[in-house]
């Protein structure tokens, strides 16, 4: 018996609905889209047999290990939101001819950009690996096409450094998939020095100036660099710090100009009156036992004025502090730690086997004009452990015990205050107590000097000149000339032969002092220059280190840039010099100093003392770096201290010297200058 006509209707109704071969839905199946019971256009997942249903048989049939599905798609625009119709699909001659011209733009953007290939790999890929996460393979396999992250925003903010004055923070914000995301931040120190007993008006004067520093470079970062620096990638390091480096020569041009427009509107300038020259320093006293007549061997020549300080244009600090904050954010970017990153830049990009770690120069004693002592000389007494062991294994001892140097538990225990180096300050008077202080604590804890530890003194030769008496003050009331000084240190070294590094013992103008002790001891102490040599760009420049020394002390302050680091380093390698890097006396609690050190493998770092956050937290990354070389197995052996390299250089100074001596002077047939009787 025939069903009744609507029984006919609603079982076709049924199949329609059910996607039957005689409805719409059915119709559309094998390309994936279709259109719903209300008419609008809906799209169903692309089935793995509809890929290869002309060019191979069934996914059932073909073998489990086939990684790629047969053929590709028959109609790759079919899975897109903006194809309407196709050929004898039954609607294609209802649609219009502005949708058709949109479907052609569609497909041919598409097929631009290589959608439909790259959709039937990742469809082929995701059926055969079937992950547990589908759409988390799905989102990894299209970040690795989408665009580099590019920077989108700079902005500066002012905050406080470890000593509470204010310091710049520069936060990085880059476009990332089409969206701004912030990826890091870093705060950067000030190159002032922290004066202890200066004059107020001396500290008032310096304030104003550091507070014009970071408000001129805030100024920089938050009104200018977003748009020196949008749209590039971060790991393009040598042109981000190329645009910093001309838009800092603008701003030094901006600058002389501008000073020389004040000094045109003032008023003329009256002649200059005749300087009257300083007295000449008395003639020494005669000594006992002198003949009269017979000159002193020793007589003291007049000391060389002191060279003006290299002036710094407010506002530079921006330039490093950026250029270290896309470093930064490459590295971040890059999901690898900040010091590799470095190291790929110094290295051009070529990975390193092994990555040296720097060894620790860490402070434990102050002895300087800022101690309660009579003692000067010494300003930082600094641990450095044996090459042959990790950081992680000693660090450097700590003063505050209650035991005495000679070890026994009935002398009193040490008291002091402790100093903005974050280092103990004793009350001294003489340069040996120091030094048997630190070996008594070193034999208290099982160490022993000159094995497990060796010392480094930072003497600070330019804050110990009285230029009024025109000689080193080493003790209060006590004054050496500068040839006194290179005695006292060759007996220094003589005495205690575990001391291996002394940092600025002269001022950079006594050049001949420096040249002296570099060839008296170089066989056995490194000499390293901090304050008395130039900044890193002057040294860039000129492309030589003076004063003569072993090594430079680089700090990260100003204008300098993640290029000129690599180039500093660059340059002292290819002289054979040491690399030391180290902390502005106002630090901040950014712990990226540690990276650029292992980065671009420094020789030493030197960190201070063991006190205050901002301190503790490079010991906690330099351990940390440690830590994560030793276990990928990528930490590199630290060789013993030699000498033997610069012992060469000096012997073949000296024999050039000593050719150039020889040598006669001939006489001139000219004469320009007039003899002395």
């Amino acid at each position: 018996m025939f069903p009744r006509p609507e029984h006919r209707r609603r079982s076709s109704g049924h199949r329609a609905e059910r996607g039957g071969p005689g409805s719409t839905e059915g119709r559309r199946n094998a390309d994936g889209q279709g259109w719903n019971s209300n008419g609008e256009q809906r799209f169903l997942p692309v089935r793995a047999g509809s890929l290869a249903r002309s060019r191979g048989p069934d996914l059932a049939a073909l073998p489990s290990d086939t990684r790629t599905l047969a053929g590709p798609l028959e109609k790759p625009a079919a899975a897109l939101s903006l194809t309407m119709g196709e050929e004898g699909g039954g609607r294609s001659c209802g649609v219009p001819r502005d949708l058709k011209r949109l479907k052609q733009q569609a497909m041919a953007y598409y097929q631009e950009n290589d959608v439909p290939r790259r959709l039937e790999e990742l469809l082929n890929t995701t059926f055969y690996l079937q992950p547990a996460d589908v759409y988390g393979h799905l989102a990894n396999y299209f970040s690795k096409l989408a665009k580099p992250p590019s920077i989108c925003r700079v902005v500066g903010k002012i905050v406080l450094d470890g000593l509470g004055f204010p310091t710049l923070q520069v936060d990085i914000s880059c476009t990332v998939q089409n969206f701004p995301k912030y990826i890091c931040s870093v705060v950067t120190p000030v190159h002032f020095e922290v004066l202890e007993n200066a004059l107020p008006d001396v500290v008032d004067a310096e304030e104003m100036e550091r507070a014009l520093a970071v408000s001129t470079a805030l100024q920089w970062v938050n009104e200018s660099f977003t748009e020196e620096l949008w749209g590039l990638v971060p790991s393009n390091q040598e042109e981000v710090d190329h645009r910093l480096r001309v838009f800092f020569e603008n701003k030094v041009q901006e600058d002389k100009k501008r000073k020389e427009l004040e000094r045109s509107q003032e008023e003329p300038v009256q002649a200059p009156q005749t300087v009257i020259p300083p007295p000449p320093p008395p003639p020494p006293s005669k000594k006992k036992g002198q003949k009269s007549g017979r000159k002193d061997s020793n007589l003291e020549k007049p000391i060389v004025p002191p060279e003006p300080p290299e002036l710094v244009l407010p506002g530079s600090m921006a330039i490093g502090a950026v250029s270290l904050a896309v470093a930064k954010a490459s590295a971040s970017l890059g999901n690898i730690p900040l010091y590799l990153s470095i190291a790929l830049l110094k290295h051009g990009q070529e990975q390193r086997p092994t990555l040296t770690m720097p060894l620790l120069m860490g402070s434990v004693l102050s002895c300087g004009k800022s101690s309660p002592g009579k003692l000067n000389l010494l300003k930082e007494v600094l641990c450095i452990p044996s090459p042959g062991l990790t950081t992680k294994q000693i660090l450097p001892p700590k003063p505050e015990t209650k035991k005495g140097h000679d070890g026994k538990r009935g002398q009193p225990p040490i008291t002091g205050k402790m100093s903005h180096l974050g280092c103990l300050t004793i009350n001294y008077d003489t340069i040996e107590q120091p030094l048997l202080l630190l070996s008594g604590i070193c034999s208290n804890l099982g160490l022993e000097l000159g094995v497990s530890l060796h010392v480094a003194i930072n003497c600070a030769g330019h804050e110990l000149m009285d230029y009024n008496k025109g000689k080193y003050e080493v003790m209060v009331g006590s004054y050496k000339s500068a040839a006194e000084m290179l005695e006292l240190y060759l007996d220094l070294l003589n005495k205690y032969p575990y001391v291996i590094a002394l940092m600025d013992p002269f001022r950079k103008e006594d050049s001949e002092q420096w040249d002296a002790l570099y060839s008296a001891a170089t066989s056995r102490c490194y000499l390293i220059t901090g304050s008395a040599s130039r900044s890193v760009s002057k040294v860039l420049e000129d492309r030589n280190v003076t004063p003569r020394s072993h090594g430079l002390i680089i700090k990260h302050t100003n204008q300098t840039t993640m290029m000129d680091l690599v180039e500093i380093v660059r340059l002292l390698d290819s002289k054979k010099h040491l690399a030391v890097f180290g902390s502005t006396d106002a630090e901040a609690s950014d712990d990226s100093l540690v990276d650029l050190a292992v980065g671009l493998g420094a020789r030493f770092i030197k960190l201070g003392g063991l006190s205050r956050g901002e301190r503790v937290t490079k010991y906690n990354r330099l351990l940390a770096i440690e830590e994560e070389l030793i276990q990928s197995g990528t930490w590199g052996f630290r060789g013993e201290h030699t000498f033997s390299s610069f012992q060469e250089d000096a012997e073949k100074t000296a024999e050039a010297t000593a050719a150039a001596e020889a040598l006669e002077p001939l006489d001139s047939m000219f004469p320009t200058g007039v003899t002395k009787e």
